[in-house]
C-alpha cells in the first residue's frame, strides 16, 4: 500500500471518486462552496494567484473514501483501525524528504482557505503538527488548524491538557518557546493516524505505519530535530511562541461558530514543497472533517465493546459523528441493553445520546433505528438519563464553561417477556433478485 497523497488521488479516481476542476476558482469562499456540495473529492488544478499549487479536498468524504485510505472494504474499516492500534511499528526514519525540492521563507505561496463568512480569517485545516513529547523524547503527532496573521504569524488552536498543548505547557514553563514540524498534504491514513486519541507518549506514526504496511518511511529535519513522513507534499517548521497570543474563532464540526479564544502563535522559520504541490483543504464542520475525527473514535468504541452482545456500533451522520452512538446488540437478558449504554458513554465522553437496537436493524439507517423506536421503547422504562456529567466542548446547548452537560441512552430492544413474533420483519422471499427494471420498458 501506498504512503503517498499522489497516488491515493490515482487509486480514488480509478474508482470514480475523484473530480478533477480544470476551471478557475478563487480560496475566498468558491472552493469551500463547491465542496459542500459533494461527498466526492475534488481536485483544484487551477487556483486564482497560485500557479504553483494544486488543491484538494474531500480526499476521504465518505467511508468508501475512509476504506480505501486503510487499504480495506468499507465493513473492514474497525478491524483495520482496531489491528493497526493495537501492534505499532516505529517507521523508519532516514533520507531527504521529497518536500525538500522547494524552500521558501513565508506562506504566501499557500492557497489557504476561506470557508465562512463569519470565520476570524482564511485557516489551514488538515496541517499535522510534530512536537517532541518532554516526558519521553518520542514525537507526538496531532492535527491542528491554523490561522495566518502575516506571512511568518499563524494563530494555532490547541485544545487544553491535549498533548500538543502539554508539549507547549512544559515549554513555555522552561521559558522556551516550542519547536515544531508541520505536514500540510499527505496520505490520508497517515492524516487519520495523526486524528487518533493515542495515549500520552503513543507515537502515532506507528499507527499509520501498520495502516500502511510498514512502508511509512519518515525524514529528519535539522533545524528542528523532528522528522515528518518524506512524501508529504508542504512541510513548516518553526516555533510556537511562548509569551505571544491571538484572538479567533472558527467553525467546528457541528457546523456551528465556536467563541472567541486566545490563542497560541506559530512564527514560521521556513517552507518547504514539493514541486507543483497538492494542499489539502478539510472543510470544517463537513463529511471529511466529521470522518476524520469521528472515525477513529467509533473504532474505538467497537474495540471498547469487543466480547460483549454487542455487534457494531456507528457514529450517526445527524449526530455529528461525535455526540450520538447507535448500537446493535445479540440481546440474551434485559440488563444487556443498559450494560451497553453504560460502556458506549465510557468509551466515548464527548457522547450524549446512545440508542442501543436489536441487530436486525441497520444501524446507519436513520429511518430504521427510528422503526425501533416506534416499535420496540416504551419512554417510562428504556430511558437512562445522566445530568450535569462531562460532556464535549463543541456542544452549544451545554455548559460549555464547565464542560457539562446531560445525556440519554434508550434502549430499543425487543422486549424479552413479548412474543418474539410480534416483532419479527416481514420479509419477501428472492426479493433481491427480482428486479422491477427487468418488468418496465
Amino acid at each position: 500500500m501506498s504512503d503517498d497523497i499522489r497516488e491515493y488521488l490515482d487509486d480514488i479516481d480509478r474508482m470514480g471518486l475523484l473530480h478533477r476542476i480544470k476551471r478557475s476558482v478563487s480560496v475566498q469562499y468558491e472552493i469551500a462552496a463547491l465542496t459542500a456540495q459533494t461527498k466526492k473529492a475534488l481536485l483544484f488544478e487551477n487556483i486564482d494567484g497560485h500557479d504553483d499549487c494544486r488543491l484538494v479536498t474531500n480526499i476521504v468524504g465518505d467511508r468508501q473514501m475512509f476504506a480505501a485510505a486503510l487499504g480495506v472494504g468499507k465493513t473492514q474499516i474497525h478491524h483495520r483501525m482496531i489491528s493497526s492500534i493495537g501492534a505499532t511499528a516505529p517507521p523508519d526514519v532516514g533520507g531527504s524528504g521529497h518536500f525538500m525540492e522547494n524552500t521558501y521563507k513565508s506562506i504566501d505561496t499557500l492557497p489557504i482557505v476561506t470557508h465562512f463568512e463569519k470565520e476570524s480569517g482564511p485557516f489551514i485545516t488538515s496541517s499535522i503538527v510534530f512536537a517532541s513529547n518532554p516526558e519521553t523524547g518520542r514525537q507526538n503527532s496531532s492535527v491542528h488548524r491554523m490561522m495566518p496573521i502575516d506571512g511568518r504569524h499563524l494563530s494555532i488552536r490547541m485544545v487544553e491538557g491535549r498533548h500538543l498543548h502539554r508539549c507547549y505547557m512544559n515549554a513555555k514553563e522552561h521559558g522556551e518557546d516550542l519547536r515544531v514540524a508541520i505536514a500540510v498534504g499527505v496520505h490520508p491514513a497517515i492524516l487519520i493516524a495523526g486524528a487518533y486519541q493515542a495515549e500520552w507518549g503513543a507515537e502515532e506514526m506507528g499507527i499509520a505505519n501498520v495502516i500502511a504496511g510498514g512502508t511509512l518511511r519518515m525524514s529528519p529535519l535539522e533545524w528542528s530535530g523532528l522528522h515528518v513522513p518524506e512524501k508529504t507534499e508542504i512541510v513548516m517548521q518553526g516555533r510556537i511562541l511562548q509569551d505571544v497570543m491571538h484572538e479567533e474563532w472558527m467553525v467546528e464540526m457541528l457546523q456551528t461558530y465556536d467563541y472567541k479564544r486566545e490563542q497560541p502563535v506559530f512564527e514560521v522559520e521556513s517552507l518547504h514543497t514539493r514541486d507543483s504541490p497538492i494542499y489539502h483543504d478539510i472543510l470544517s464542520g463537513y463529511a471529511e472533517h466529521r470522518l476524520l475525527m469521528g472515525m477513529p473514535v467509533e473504532s474505538k468504541i467497537n474495540g471498547a465493546l469487543q466480547d460483549t452482545v454487542a455487534t457494531s456500533a456507528s457514529l450517526s451522520n445527524g449526530g455529528c459523528n461525535w455526540l450520538h452512538a447507535i448500537v446493535g446488540i445479540k440481546k440474551k437478558s434485559e440488563r444487556d441493553a443498559p450494560e451497553i449504554i453504560e460502556k458506549t458513554f465510557s468509551a466515548h465522553r464527548s457522547l450524549k445520546y446512545v440508542i442501543v437496537v436489536d441487530d436486525d436493524i441497520d444501524i446507519n439507517d436513520a429511518e430504521a433505528v427510528e422503526y425501533a423506536l416506534a416499535t420496540r421503547f416504551q419512554a417510562d422504562r428504556d430511558i437512562i438519563i445522566k445530568q450535569n456529567v462531562r460532556g464535549s466542548s463543541l456542544d452549544p446547548s451545554s455548559d460549555q464553561e464547565n464542560l457539562k452537560t446531560a445525556k440519554m441512552g434508550i434502549d430499543a430492544t425487543r422486549p424479552l417477556d413479548k412474543r418474539p413474533e410480534g416483532f419479527e420483519l416481514a420479509r419477501i422471499p428472492n426479493i433481491k433478485n427480482i428486479r422491477l427494471s427487468e418488468y418496465i420498458r
